[in-house]
């Protein structure tokens, strides 16, 4: 069996870490079983979804290196949608309901009060013909619910193991609403079929869905004449690092924003195709080769920890390790040579820091001056130009002798005074692209 995944989103929205975590474990899993990804665009709410942020979807996906091998719109599949709509209507499975919405609130709240889960009662399904008529009489229009068996539905989840969904506790579905607009559920269960796709892998927030769709999924099946029902396989959900839910913070943890934030793309999916299992995080610019790891036995349930610092350090190292090539023409768009690379990339943790130190060695800065008298007494002992790797040595041992300094009340105001900053690149790597008249002039407080 060839493997068919899909990645579904909504275009109502950014992609931010949670759903894109979804989509790099199918990617992940397809490219290893030498399957198909389909990026399925579902763009049935008219109202919210938008072209921007369709385009939004397809630029961060292409950006994190999750190329896709199909991709449609349910908004070109509404014809498909209504033959099976009308084929579940003739078989009895979806029935018109035409309670308002504080009709169900009422009779929720009522539910609750007797102690009875809040489920569907069906009263809908009563009505007579003359009922039915006496309502849209009152310009009431139907909603549409999916009748549900009330059995045990049953699956082998492939991370959670034998999973099972008592539909009996859960309400009738609504499929299509009062406007004819579908919902999520039925058109994905359509897609899901008609495109063959063998594993659906997703957060564990759908696990129930799961079990009300395999129903739908069968009642597609028989009135198609055709298909298979996919495997699942529903992951736990992330958490932050201080065990809160991400929710109130996706907009900040947004892949547009990160690629504004200087984040290598690398660094994102090594994070993400480790995080919910044991194996360690470490940082993979091959995306490929994480896809030959990827395994749904490696994989737990308790809840997948975030943390924005490991993500960061990821970084680092990542740029760190990167040879001058892979970064030269972004280096040189920000206007960074090889040599500057070289001695600022040990404390880089963003590709930007870069020009920030370029900033700090070939402009003008504030110099921060701590001593005025020792700063100037280094001054006067800088080495004529040019500089080399040996001049800071020779230099800090000079101040040292001459000022008695040593350690850090030697190097923490030759640094302030230097760069203007409290931490950075090995001094003696920068020392001489400062220059030597631009570090006399610091040490004696001028800006330069």
């Amino acid at each position: 069996m060839s493997v068919i995944v899909r990645f579904a989103p909504s275009p109502t929205g950014k992609l931010h870490v949670g759903n894109v975590r979804a989509a790099l474990w199918n990617w992940l899993f397809a490219r290893k079983e030498g399957g198909a990804f389909i990026l399925r665009i579902d763009d049935t709410d008219k109202e919210r979804s938008t072209a921007a942020y369709e385009d939004g979807i397809r630029a961060d996906l292409a950006w994190l290196g999750l190329g896709w091998d199909r991709t449609f719109k349910q908004s070109e599949r509404f014809g498909e949608y209504d033959v099976v709509s009308d084929a579940l209507r003739a078989s009895g499975l979806l029935y018109p309901c035409y309670e308002t919405a504080e009709e169900l609130d009422r009779r929720r709240n009522l539910q609750r009060l007797r102690g009875a889960p809040p489920v569907y009662d069906r009263a809908a399904l009563a009505l007579t013909d003359a009922q039915k008529k006496a309502f849209q009489a009152e310009g009431r229009a139907p909603h549409w619910r999916f009748k549900l068996s009330g059995e045990t539905v049953r699956w082998n989840d492939l991370i959670r193991g034998e999973t099972i969904v008592e539909t009996a506790s859960v309400s009738d579905p609504v499929l299509i609403r009062e406007d004819g607009m579908y919902l999520y559920t039925l058109p994905s269960c359509i897609d899901d079929i008609d495109a063959a796709i063998t594993h659906v892998i997703r957060g564990e927030d759908h696990v129930t869905n799961a079990g009300v769709q395999i129903e739908i999924m069968q009642a597609i099946i028989a009135v198609r004449g055709k298909g298979a029902l996919p495997a699942f396989a529903h992951h736990s959900l992330l958490i932050g690092a201080d065990g809160q839910g991400l929710s109130k913070r996706l907009g900040s943890l947004s892949i547009e924003q990160m690629r504004a934030d200087g984040l290598e793309p690398a660094a994102i999916t090594s994070l993400l195709a480790k995080l919910g299992t044991a194996e360690p995080v470490l940082p993979q610019p091959d995306i490929m080769a994480l896809a030959r790891t990827f395994d749904f036995d490696k994989i737990g349930r308790a809840p997948a920890r975030f943390d924005e610092a490991e993500l960061l350090q990821l970084n680092a190292k990542i740029l760190h390790e990167a040879p001058y090539a892979a970064l030269g023409d972004r280096l040189a768009a920000l206007g960074v040579p090889e040599p500057l690379w070289a001695a600022v990339k040990g404390s880089a943790v963003k590709l930007a820091d870069a020009a920030e130190w370029k900033a700090v060695i070939e402009g003008a800065i504030d110099p921060v001056i701590e001593d005025a008298a020792f700063c100037a007494a280094a001054s006067a002992l800088v080495p004529d130009a040019p500089l080399n790797e040996q001049s800071w040595i020779a230099f800090t041992n000079a101040v040292k002798e001459k000022t008695g300094a040593k350690g850090k009340a030697l190097f923490h105001p030759l640094r302030l005074a230097l760069t203007g900053r409290e931490k950075g690149p090995e001094m003696a790597a920068i020392f001489p692209l400062i220059g030597a008249e631009k570090a006399r002039a610091r040490l004696k407080g001028e800006r330069a």
